[in-house]
C-alpha cells in the first residue's frame, strides 16, 4: 500500500472516531436528543415544596447491619442503641458427656475497618487498622452489659394468624429489659475492657500458643470472656432434645440481649455491626478412659434479631422543626431533617400547585399542574432532571454527616425508576448506583452553595411528561446506609400515615440539615435553597 495513501487516510478514521466518541458521550447527557438545530438545550428551575415529618416506632428486626452504642448528635440528640439477637447451633443433635468441663467462653465480633487505611509492618508483621462506621470520639469508654435474651422472638407473628413473619419495633427496648436473664454473661474480673470500661477497639486481634509464638492474626472485633458456669449449665447441661434442632434450641436459649449504658458524663459513641458474622466458641475438656481430650462447639449469633433504639436529649430546633404544628406542607420548610432510626424523613411535592387549564389551554383544571400539562402538550424531551440539596453546614456544626440519602415514591412506598434502572457499581457498595446520586458532595457548588447532595430523576420526569395518566407522586427524602438494600419496614402504629419507610434509613443513626425550598430571597442562604432543575428540548 502506497505510503502517502496511508498518511491521507489516517487523519480520516482519527476524525471518524473522535466525531463517534463525542456523539456517545452527547446522547449519555440527552439520549432522546435528535441532531438536529432546530432544538435548543434550555434549562429550567422549577417550584418544588419539601417539608418534614417525624418518624413513628419502626419495625427494626433482622437488619444486615444494626447500632451498638450512644451517639450524642448535636444537632438531633442522643440515640442509644442495644441490641438482641437469637443464637444457633452449628451442630445438631451433640451430646456432652457428664464429665465435660467447661474451659473458656469467647464471643467474638469482627468490627468494620477502613481497609483503605490498613497499614502492615512487613517488620514485626503487625498490622495497624481504622475502624469504619464509628461515629462519636474515638476510644470512648462505657458500660457493656450481655445477658441471656428471656423474650422469645418467633418466626410467625401470633396476631396475623401465624401467616406472616413476627415483627420487632425500635422502641421495644421495655419489653426485652424485662425479661432478660440475671446473670452478667460478659463478668470478666480481670479486664474491665469488656464489660465496665468497654470500648470499641481498633487493634489486631493477635493470638499466641503457651510458649509466647504468634498462631494467627485477625482483624479488630469484639472479642469477649463469657461466664464459664452460665454455659457449663446452659448448653452442657442442656437435654438431648433442646440440642436436637434449632427451633427447640431457640426456645431453650432465648438469644442474647446487649445492653449500653454511658459511665456518668464520660464521651460516648455507637459503631454498625454485622452481628450474624459472630460466634460464641466454647472450649471444653472431655475426659474418656481418663484422658483429657480438648473440644469445641460452636453457635452463631444468626436467627431473629432487633435493633432498640431510644431517642432522647432532642436538640431545640430538630424538636421544633418534627412538630406537627410548625410544619408548613402548603409553602415548605426552609430546613430539612432527615435522621435515621426512629428519626425523620422529608416530603417533596414536584412543580406548582398552580391549575388554571387542563393539557390543552382551554381545558377545564384538571388537578395536574399547569407546569407539567406544558410540558406534556409541548412535547418537551428532558436531557436530565435533578433535585440538589444543599447541606446546612452552620446547623450541623460538629455532627458526623451522613455520606448519602435517598429518594422514593413516597405516595407508593416503592423505589423510583431511576433507581431501578442504574446499574452503576462503585468498589465500594454503598456508592453503587452513584448515576441515581445522593452522594454527598464535598466540594463547594458553583455558585457557592457548599456542600450539597443532587439526586437524578431524569426517568421519573420523563415518565410523568410522556404518560398523561401518570400521577405526580408525592417524594420521600431519608438518610441510607445501603443503598442497594430497597425494601420497607412497617410501622408499629398502623393507624398513622405514612406506613412504611425504608430499611436502609432505618439502619442509619445519623441525622441531615438540609435547606429546603421556603427561603426568603433576602436570606443569605437563598442561593443555597433547595433546587429541582430540568434540561429540557423542544423544537423552536
Amino acid at each position: 500500500m502506497p505510503r502517502n495513501f496511508i498518511f491521507k487516510t489516517i487523519p480520516f478514521l482519527f476524525l471518524i472516531i473522535l466525531f463517534n466518541s463525542c456523539d456517545k458521550e452527547f446522547n449519555v447527557i440527552g439520549e432522546d436528543i435528535i441532531g438536529d438545530s432546530s432544538f435548543d438545550i434550555k434549562k429550567e428551575e422549577f417550584q418544588v415544596v419539601a417539608y418534614n415529618q417525624q418518624l413513628a416506632p419502626i419495625q427494626s428486626n433482622n437488619m444486615p447491619v444494626n447500632a451498638l452504642g450512644i451517639y450524642d448528635n448535636p444537632s438531633f440528640g442522643t440515640t442509644t442503641a442495644n441490641f438482641v439477637t437469637q443464637v444457633s447451633l452449628t451442630s445438631l443433635g451433640t451430646t456432652f458427656a457428664d464429665v465435660t468441663k467447661v474451659k473458656s467462653v469467647v464471643l467474638s465480633i469482627p468490627y468494620f475497618v477502613d481497609s483503605s487505611k490498613t497499614v502492615l509492618d512487613t517488620g514485626t508483621g503487625n498490622s495497624t487498622y481504622v475502624l469504619d462506621s464509628i461515629h462519636g470520639p474515638a476510644l470512648a469508654k462505657m458500660k457493656l452489659s450481655i445477658y441471656e435474651s428471656g423474650y422469645y422472638m418467633s418466626d410467625l407473628d401470633p396476631e396475623e394468624q401465624y401467616t406472616q413473619p413476627q415483627k420487632f419495633y425500635t422502641n421495644q427496648y421495655s419489653e426485652f429489659n424485662a425479661k432478660k436473664g440475671s446473670v452478667l454473661l460478659n463478668n470478666s474480673t480481670i479486664n474491665t475492657a469488656e464489660n465496665s470500661q468497654f470500648f470499641f477497639d481498633p487493634a489486631e486481634i493477635v493470638t499466641k500458643d503457651a510458649n509466647g509464638v504468634v498462631t494467627a492474626r485477625s482483624a479488630p472485633a469484639m472479642k469477649l470472656n463469657l461466664n464459664v458456669d452460665f454455659f457449663q449449665s446452659k448448653i452442657m447441661g442442656a437435654p438431648a432434645s433442646k440440642l436436637a434442632n434449632n427451633d427447640a434450641f431457640k426456645e431453650y436459649f432465648r438469644g442474647l440481649f446487649f445492653n449500653i449504658e454511658r459511665n456518668g458524663s464520660d464521651p460516648t459513641n455507637l459503631a454498625m455491626i454485622n452481628f450474624a458474622k459472630g460466634t460464641i466458641t466454647i472450649t471444653y475438656t472431655e475426659t474418656v478412659n481418663s484422658v483429657d481430650t480438648d473440644k469445641t462447639f460452636v453457635l452463631n449469633l444468626t436467627g431473629n434479631t432487633v435493633s432498640l433504639l431510644d431517642q432522647s436529649n432532642t436538640n431545640v430546633n430538630y424538636a421544633d422543626a418534627i412538630n406537627p404544628s410548625n410544619i408548613n406542607k402548603v409553602s415548605g420548610d426552609a430546613n430539612l431533617y432527615i435522621k435515621g432510626g426512629e428519626g425523620s424523613m422529608s416530603i417533596l411535592k414536584l412543580f406548582s400547585t398552580t391549575d388554571n387549564h387542563g393539557l390543552q389551554l382551554t381545558d377545564a383544571p384538571n388537578g395536574v399542574p399547569d407546569e407539567l400539562d406544558d410540558m406534556r402538550r409541548n412535547k418537551y424531551l428532558v436531557n436530565e432532571a435533578n433535585l440538589v440539596f444543599y447541606l446546612n453546614s452552620d446547623a450541623m456544626g460538629e455532627s458526623s454527616v451522613p455520606q448519602r440519602i435517598y429518594l422514593y415514591d413516597f405516595t407508593n412506598s416503592k423505589v423510583l425508576y431511576d433507581y431501578s434502572a442504574d446499574g452503576s457499581t462503585a468498589g465500594n457498595s454503598k456508592y453503587d448506583k452513584y448515576v441515581f446520586g445522593g452522594i454527598l458532595d464535598k466540594k463547594t457548588a458553583t455558585n457557592g452553595g457548599g456542600p450539597f447532595y443532587k439526586v437524578r430523576i431524569t426517568n421519573h420526569i420523563r415518565n410523568l411528561i410522556k404518560n398523561v395518566d401518570s400521577t405526580n407522586v408525592d417524594l420521600g427524602l431519608v438518610v441510607t446506609e445501603d443503598i442497594n438494600r430497597n425494601s420497607f419496614n412497617v410501622f408499629r402504629d398502623k393507624t398513622i400515615f405514612p406506613y412504611k419507610a425504608p430499611l436502609a434509613s432505618v439502619m442509619n443513626p445519623l441525622g441531615a440539615i438540609i435547606f429546603g425550598n421556603n427561603i426568603p430571597f433576602d436570606d443569605k442562604n437563598y442561593k443555597k435553597r433547595l433546587k429541582f432543575e430540568i434540561y429540557y428540548t423542544k423544537a423552536n
